[in-house]
Order: structure tokens, then C-alpha cells, then sequence
């Protein structure tokens, strides 16, 4: 009889307490598949609860009127044309800023910058400036923008002071993105005898840009929804006419929905949830036109 053959009309026999072990094992992992499917469907519910509220409580308000005429009556009436514009004006400028810094600091800090103490301190205060509250940038944007360097309560103001809002996440996303990009890439490009600028020009950047597309409609969503750093540096609490330039002041959809909601005595409830139901389908709109360039800009690149 050879080696490890079991005799003739003979059978193994299962240990019943692996078995045993087995079985535990398999409804421990059901357990916690079903729990995990719990909370992230508790999440989704949650968030479709409130997102029924306010589509249920500020349906009725949403018109023709309401998205293109101005407030009047104190606000109690009219609509609120000059803050969907202004809102469009901060988040515009906001990226055109925030853009170029983050994707330079990105390339710098991925391509250029040499291993060590300052490179990690420079990637250590990005990480704390991402969670630092948004009051404070609004203080800052006060502080420097506002009085500083004279720029007044403006459409520059508030631009800049989001722009450094959302500096951080866009620093940190585009960063991931480019470092996906294979070494193969940069190495059969230097080997062809391109410098390291057109490297990252030409291979680098067009690779990653479908991650860096991620960093900025993360920042557009943030950058439309914040109230404190235009609070100080660029909301107008009523200002029914439109922004002729950069140094105007402006409305904005989150300050006014502030505004609405706590500052103006028997203010129509079904105008309050309006308001916000215009701001969730702005930002959701900004995020499905960015997401559908990163789409189309992925399938272009595939080709």
C-alpha cells in the first residue's frame, strides 16, 4: 500500500468538533454581515427620510416665480433668484482658486518634494487644516481678506476664504490620485526622453484625472453649503439686485436659509423648506455635472 492511500473500503471521518468550530465560525459571519447591511441601510434611510421631509415641506413653494424673481416684502414673498446666483458666483470662483493651488501643491508634494521633516510637517498641517472648523476660516477671511488687504465684504472675500476651505481637500484627493498613477508610466516617459514637467503634463496629470475630478466635487458641495465664512466675508442679508463685479456683496442659499429660518418672525414654513430643498438640488446638480465630465473624461481616455 502506497503512501498516504487510505485502505480499500475505508472512509475519513470529520472531526465533529472542527465542524462544530466551523459552523460558529460561518453564523458569527452571517451576524456580522447582517449587522453591517443594517447600519448602512439605516444610513440610507435616514438620509431618504430627510431628504423626504424637505422635498415634502418645500415642494409646494418651488415655482417660476420663486427661482427667478427677487425677496419682497421682507422676505415673506417673492422668490430667490439673487441668492441662487450668488451661490453660483462663490462656488465659481471658489474652484477656480482652490483648483490650481491644489493640484500644484499636489504635484509639488508627490513629484518634487524630497522625503522628509518639512515634507511631513507640510502633510501634517493639511491633514489638521481639513478638520479645523469653518468659523474659524471665516474669522481668518475676516481678518486677512476683509481688512487686511482691503477687499471688503465681496465676491474675492468669500471666494478666497472658501478656497482655503477646501484647499485641504483638494490637496489631499488630487495627492491620492496622482500617487495612483503606475511608475511605469513616469519611467518609460523620462526613458523617451521627456523632461519631469512634460512627465507630469503630459502622463501624470491626464492619468489621474478622474481622482482629481473627486477632490472638486467634494469642494463644490462643501464650498456651496457653508454659512460661516460668508457670514463674514460676502453674504448680504438683503440685496435684491445682482453683483455687477468681484467686490460686491452678494446673497447666498446658505446664509439666506440661516436667515429665513431664524431671523425673520412668521416667515412661511413651506419658503424655508423651499429654500433648502433649491440648495440640495443645486449641490446635487454641481456634483452630477462633475461626476458626468470625470465619466465622460474616463471613457475618452480608454479609447
Amino acid at each position: 500500500m502506497g503512501r498516504g492511500r487510505r485502505p480499500a473500503g475505508t472512509y475519513w471521518r470529520l472531526d465533529p468538533d472542527l465542524v462544530a468550530r466551523r459552523a460558529r465560525r460561518l453564523r458569527v459571519e452571517r451576524l456580522y454581515s447582517w449587522g453591517l447591511g443594517l447600519l448602512a441601510w439605516s444610513v440610507v434611510g435616514l438620509i431618504a427620510a430627510i431628504l423626504g421631509v424637505i422635498v415634502w415641506q418645500g415642494a409646494p413653494a418651488i415655482s417660476l416665480e420663486f427661482l427667478t424673481q427677487p425677496p419682497r416684502e421682507g422676505m415673506r414673498s417673492g422668490g430667490i433668484y439673487p441668492a441662487i446666483v450668488g451661490t453660483l458666483y462663490l462656488v465659481g470662483f471658489t474652484i477656480a482658486v482652490a483648483l490650481p493651488l491644489g493640484v500644484g501643491g499636489a504635484v509639488y508634494l508627490t513629484e518634487y518634494a524630497r522625503p522628509g521633516r518639512l515634507t511631513r510637517l507640510i502633510r501634517l498641517a493639511i491633514v489638521n487644516l481639513a478638520g479645523v472648523p469653518s468659523v474659524v476660516y471665516g474669522l481668518f477671511g475676516l481678518g486677512l481678506f476683509v481688512i487686511f488687504l482691503g477687499l471688503g465684504t465681496s465676491i474675492l472675500a468669500g471666494s478666497l476664504t472658501l478656497a482655503l476651505l477646501i484647499l485641504p481637500v483638494v490637496i489631499t484627493t488630487a495627492e491620492e490620485a496622482i500617487r495612483a498613477v503606475p511608475r511605469s508610466l513616469r519611467e518609460a516617459s523620462l526613458a523617451l526622453g521627456a523632461t519631469r514637467w512634460q512627465t507630469v503634463r503630459e502622463v501624470v496629470l491626464p492619468s489621474a484625472t478622474p481622482g482629481i475630478l473627486t477632490g472638486i466635487i467634494l469642494g463644490m458641495a462643501r464650498a456651496a453649503g457653508e454659512t460661516a465664512p460668508i457670514l463674514f466675508t460676502v453674504a448680504a442679508f438683503f440685496l435684491p439686485r445682482l453683483p455687477v463685479s468681484i467686490f460686491d456683496q452678494v446673497m447666498a442659499l446658505p446664509y439666506h436659509l440661516f436667515v429665513v429660518s431664524t431671523q425673520i418672525p412668521n416667515m412661511p414654513v413651506e419658503l424655508q423648506y423651499g429654500t433648502a430643498l433649491v440648495l440640495v438640488g443645486l449641490v446635487t446638480g454641481l456634483n452630477l455635472l462633475a461626476a458626468a465630465v470625470r465619466a465622460r473624461y474616463r471613457r475618452a481616455r480608454r479609447v
